[in-house]
This record gives C-alpha cells, sequence and structure tokens, in this order.
C-alpha cells in the first residue's frame, strides 16, 4: 500500500506564490492508493478559501483522498459545514448532547448560529480496500473552534472506540491534525488521551500536521509493549514563516517489512519552483 501525505495548504492569503498546478502534477506522478491531508487546507475557514482547497484536492488523481480539519479550517462557525461541503462529506460520528463533555463549543445553538449541523467535531471512520487488504482510516478532530490549541473529547473517542470494535480491518490509520508526541507553541493540551485510544486499539501509524516541520518517530511503550510510528508532515504550500518545511511524504509499502519513506521537498528558487528528493527509508 502506498500513500502520500500531504498538509496544511493554507489556501487564503498564507498561500505560497509556488505554481499550484505544477505541484499537482508532481503529486500525481506518485502511485498512490490513498492521499491523507492532515488539516489546515484554509487560513481562516472561509468559503472562498475552503472552495479553493477543495478544487486543489480534485485535482488530485487517487480515488481515496481523506482529509482531516485544521485549527485554521475552524476559526468560522460554519467550518464543519464547510469541510463537509468542500474537502470530505464522510458520515460524522456524533454524540448526543446529553453527554457530558469538555471541549468548548461543541455544540452550537442553532437559535443563534442559524447552524444546520450544531455538533462541530468532524470525526469519521472509512474502511478502504487495497489490494485485498482492509485498511480502517480514523480520522479524529483535535481541534477546538475558535482556538488553536488542540483538545481531543473523550466522550467523543469513546463512540467512535465502540464503532471500531464492531468493524472488521487488517490495518487501522490514525489521522490527525496535532502532533500527539511534539509540543509547539499550540499543542494538543490532552495527548494522554489520545495516545490512551493509539494503545487501546493498537494502531501502528499516526499521521499529522500542524507544525509546518517534519517529524518522523517511533515510540515504544516498554510496560503496555506497543510501537507506533508517528508521522508529522511540513506544509505542502505555505508562505507563512521562512523556516517552514515546505514538503511532502511519499510512503511505499506502508505495513510491510520492506516499507520505503520518501520525502520530497519543494524549494522556490528565484520564481522557480523544483523538487528534491531524499530516501529516509
Amino acid at each position: 500500500m502506498n500513500i502520500l501525505h500531504i498538509s496544511d495548504l493554507h489556501f487564503g492569503p498564507r498561500h505560497w506564490e509556488g505554481d499550484d498546478q505544477l505541484l499537482l502534477e508532481k503529486l500525481n506522478s506518485y502511485h498512490a492508493d490513498i492521499v491523507i491531508n492532515t488539516g489546515d487546507s484554509t487560513t481562516d475557514g472561509l468559503e472562498d478559501e475552503y472552495a479553493a482547497a477543495g478544487q486543489f484536492l480534485a485535482g488530485l488523481q487517487c480515488k481515496n483522498v481523506i482529509s482531516v480539519i485544521g485549527n485554521h479550517d475552524k476559526r468560522n462557525m460554519r467550518s464543519h459545514e464547510l469541510f463537509e461541503k468542500y474537502i470530505d462529506d464522510s458520515e460524522i460520528i456524533t454524540i448526543p448532547e446529553t453527554i457530558k463533555t469538555n471541549k468548548k463549543h461543541l455544540f452550537l445553538n442553532r437559535e443563534i448560529t442559524k447552524v444546520r449541523k450544531n455538533f462541530t467535531d468532524v470525526n469519521f471512520l472509512k474502511s478502504i480496500t487495497v489490494k485485498g487488504h482492509s485498511i480502517l482510516i480514523i480520522n479524529i478532530d483535535s481541534t477546538e473552534l475558535y482556538n488553536d490549541d488542540g483538545f481531543v473529547e473523550k466522550a467523543a473517542l469513546n463512540v467512535i472506540s465502540e464503532q471500531i470494535k464492531q468493524t472488521t480491518y487488517d490495518l487501522p490509520l490514525l489521522l490527525t491534525h496535532y502532533s500527539i508526541l511534539g509540543t509547539d507553541d499550540c499543542p494538543l493540551k490532552n495527548s494522554s488521551t489520545l495516545i490512551d485510544f493509539v494503545q487501546q486499539h493498537k494502531i501502528k501509524y499516526v499521521f499529522c500536521g500542524h507544525t509546518h516541520e517534519l517529524e518522523l518517530m517511533r515510540t515504544n511503550d516498554l510496560y503496555l509493549d506497543h510501537s507506533f510510528f508517528h508521522f508529522m508532515c511540513g506544509t505542502l504550500s505555505s508562505c507563512n514563516h521562512a523556516k517552514d518545511d515546505n514538503m511532502f511524504l511519499y510512503y511505499q509499502n506502508l505495513g510491510s517489512d520492506n516499507m520505503g519513506l520518501t520525502l520530497v521537498r519543494i524549494l522556490l528558487e528565484d520564481g522557480t519552483m523544483r523538487f528534491q528528493e531524499e530516501r529516509v527509508l
């Protein structure tokens, strides 16, 4: 199974000055069974930004393109509706308002906001068959409306866990925006809750974005005897900070003993864009 990992497109005022069409051609040159986009497709969650990001993602020539929502995508009370309209319309896993929760703005008052759907988290499961193997994509919303810090709702994780237990699969993959291992100025505040979730379901591969920096890690819990890979992709196209890692990742034969990982850097020099490949594994 081959996976293309992109993140942090930031369509809007922070989008880069590169050639989107040339970038799409490069992305489509890799044979990917699944493309994962780990969030921040927009800058401020505005509808025109969502539309532009959706158009770009539609240009990917892969039938399985899976996206998560990022903190920049949730700067609009209609963000969850716009995400469903332009980015990914997978069936959202919800929880009743009667369940006690800790995430702020998890439910919106429809009478005030006039939104169609008042549950703001975008959590879903998606089963994909690749070469006879069933891959379970677990999409966990680690963002909070109007907040750049991350937070996962444990009550939602409990409902997702019950659905996972009723699902048959060969390999689970976790997609989330925030890192569950790394730290930064705007971290996932209750990362231990998501780490517990990873260990509970024996997830071996976790994919994230958010920091615009490359981070490839493998952790091993000696007590629970569980190890997992943690892949943080840089930004696909950002002009926000000079030291951003403008790049994407290509995983070959993920889940097998002969797995390969290629880092593809995007370089802009004198108005010319070029790509530099680096074999990591």
